[in-house]
Formats: structure tokens, sequence, C-alpha cells
């Protein structure tokens, strides 16, 4: 057996992200549903190792060390994705969208547990299959693990990956069917075919987040001086955050380890917004937080253990199915009515389906094949990214640690 330290242990996770990618490059499947690449590459390894433990062969040892900070610093930076600026951008539709996607992310934790009740299940399995994996995704669903080991759900690290990949790919099937559906349907169509998407990432995010004409100082590279500003923010945010969440520890509540690190990020965020001291580039903190949560999922995969599945397979698979249900009801009878009934609210719909199962990058993938075929949906390209990706994963943590104090 070879020992890995934590250095080598992190080069290891590299050199299987940048497998996960050529591998996705190169399988249509993988790419098509946007199965995450740090996924493919550490599930394989992960089912590498199973098949040579059933022979009683381990080759590595690895250093885990480093796994709990990469996942804080990546929830640090959702954290400095929640301004209240940007919030106002987008408008009521953006605020009713987000409220309509945090009640149906509450519908998945009570359908969750409840069908988990039924089966003989911990309700907590449910709410791991809910919006932990669903509305969040692997990266959630591996931050919330431990808790829920503890809380009683045996296996939780890989229950969570299983629930979050049959989410991701069902979200990436389903959504472009339930969006071409209601738009012929309704019988809407663009209301301008020439008008360009608007993208809250490349407009939104660099005109209201602090980053016009930052200072530099004399003889400092532009973009290095910005990497070095966001990583100092980003480990102010971590080492506050660790105090809140001591804190919160002391008053008796279960939380991630990266609650209060969020906090402390929003905090921070919002008070740039107002005064303008850091100017911090939210296109940089999105890059290190990307960086982030790609080793960290490697590395969380790389070490899970497939046959903690085997005896809660079946009560998974009908949970999800349940989840699947409900998501496809929501978007056929209620976001199209909800979001105006119009062109954009069929396309937000299919990218609903994608982020309440998937990912936000499911979400841009469903509306995507839609605009192609249909023509340009502005609202829907402003709104569901907005809350998908900067505000949703900020509230559905929240959410969650209300769940696992429930329910425990």
């Amino acid at each position: 057996m070879i020992a890995l330290d934590l250095v080598n242990t992190l080069a290891f996770a590299g050199l299987v992200l940048f497998g996960g990618y050529a591998i996705r490059d190169r399988v249509a499947f993988l790419a098509r549903v946007n199965i995450p690449a740090p996924v493919v590459g550490g599930l394989i390894v992960a089912t590498l190792a199973t098949l040579l433990r059933a022979r009683g062969i381990t080759l590595l040892a690895l250093d885990t060390t480093l796994q709990a900070p990469l996942m804080i610093a990546f929830f640090t930076t959702v954290g400095f994705g929640a301004s209240v600026s940007l919030l106002r951008v987008g408008g009521p539709a953006v605020l009713f969208f987000l409220a309509l996607s945090t009640v149906a992310a509450v519908l998945q934790n009570l359908l969750g547990a409840v069908v988990a009740a039924l089966l003989g299940q911990p309700p907590l399995l449910g709410v791991l299959a809910g919006s932990v994996t669903l509305t969040g995704g692997p990266a959630t669903g591996l931050a919330f693990a431990p808790l829920f080991e503890a809380a009683g759900v045996k296996g939780s690290a890989t229950l969570a990956v299983a629930a979050a990949m049959a989410g991701i790919v069902a979200g990436g099937l389903i959504g472009g069917p339930i969006g071409t559906r209601l738009i012929e349907r309704l019988g809407v169509r663009p209301r301008d075919p020439r008008a360009k998407p608007a993208s809250v990432m490349s407009n939104v995010a660099e005109g209201q987040m602090g980053e016009a004409s930052a200072p530099t100082p004399a003889g400092e590279d532009v973009e290095s001086y910005a990497l070095a500003k966001a990583l100092v923010a980003i480990l102010v945010a971590m080492w506050a955050g660790g105090a809140v969440s001591r804190q919160f520890a002391a008053w008796g509540l279960t939380l991630p380890a990266y609650i209060g690190a969020m906090i402390v990020a929003a905090a921070l965020r919002n008070l740039d917004d107002a005064t303008s001291w850091l100017r911090l580039s939210q296109r940089v903190i999105d890059d290190v937080g990307t960086v982030a949560l790609s080793l960290f999922l490697v590395l969380a995969l790389m070490t899970l253990k497939l046959w903690e599945l085997a005896g809660l397979a079946l009560p998974l698979a009908v949970i999800l199915l349940a989840q699947v249900a409900l998501i496809v009801g929501l978007c056929l009878a209620v976001v199209p009515r909800a979001m105006g009934r119009d062109y954009d609210g069929a396309v937000m719909s299919s990218g609903f389906a994608g982020f309440m199962l998937g990912t936000t990058a499911n979400a841009m993938a469903n509306m995507g094949a839609l605009v192609e075929r249909y023509g340009p949906a502005p609202r829907a390209y402003l709104v569901v990214p907005m809350v998908g990706a900067f505000f949703l994963d900020f509230l559905n943590a929240l959410l969650i640690t209300g769940c696992l104090n429930l329910f425990r």
C-alpha cells in the first residue's frame, strides 16, 4: 500500500480531476446531461477502489486533511454571491422565482421525509434525497453528509452522491421536453426574436458587484492583485466564520462547518456593495470557488464506500422517483402560471427542472436547447442563473439546517 501525504493526495486529486474532464469530453452522454468532471473522475477511482477491496487489496492511503478547508472555501464564495444589490437588479421576478424555488425545496424535504417514513426509513434519509442533494447538488450533499451520518443515516456520503447523480441525470433529461411541451401547449413564442439573451453572469455581475475601476497599487499586476485580494477576503471570512460557527454550536444548533463563513462572506459582500471599500471581483471569487469545489469533490468522491448503497438502493430509488414527479408537476402546473404563462415562463420552467433536480449547469443547458430552437428568452436568462447560482444555495443551507434540527 502506498501512503500519500496531503500534498501528494492533492496532486493525485488534480490528476483525477483532469482525467474526469478528458473522459467527459469523450463520452457524449456525460457532457449532454452535465455530469461534473470531478464527479466523473472521483467516482471512477472510488469504483476501482471498491473492486480492489472485494479482492482484499488496498493500493492507496489518502490524506484528506484539505478536504474540509476546500469545502468551506467553496461555500464561502457562495456567501460572497449573496448580494442584496444584485437581487434588486433582478427585480420582482427574481424575488418571486426565488420564493417559488424555496417553497419547492421545502416540499422536497417534506415529501422525502414522508416517503422515507412510509418505507420504514429515517425521515432524514428523505431529506438527504431532497433539497440537500437535488437542489443543493453533490457538493451540498457531501458537506452535510457527516451531520446526517451522526444523526443516524448510515452511508450518508455515498447515498448523497447517488441521489445527486440521479438528480443531475433526471434534470438534464426532462427539462427540455418540459419546456417544449409548455411552449407548444401554450402557443407562445419570443416577444422579440432578435433580442440578445440577458446574461447575469457577464452583465449584472460585472456592473453591480463592486468590480468597477478598483485601484491597483503601483507596480502590481492587476489580475494577480485581484486574485490576492479575493483569496485574502475568503480566508478572512473563513477565519471569522469559524468563530460564528462555534457560537452556534454553543447554542446547541446542528450546523455544517461552512455556515459561519458563508454568513460572514455575505455580510462582507453587502458591506462592499454599500461602501466600495474592498472592491472585490465577484468573477475572481467565483473562479476560486470553482477550483476549491472541483478539488473538494474529487477528494470526497475518491474515498466513497460504494458498497454502503446495497441495503438502501430500493428506498432511495422510490424517494427519488417521487421527487422527480413533484418537480415535473410543479414545472407543468405551477411555474409557468406563476411566471406569466408566456414564452419566458415556459423557458424558466425548463431551467427550474434543471437546478431543482441537478445543477445550474443543467438549467442553462435546458434553456439553451429551447432558445436555440425557438428564439431568445432574455428574462429567463436573467432570472434563472441569479436564483440558481447565487441565492438559492444560501437559503437551502439554512433550510437543511432547520430540517436537521427538526428531525434528529
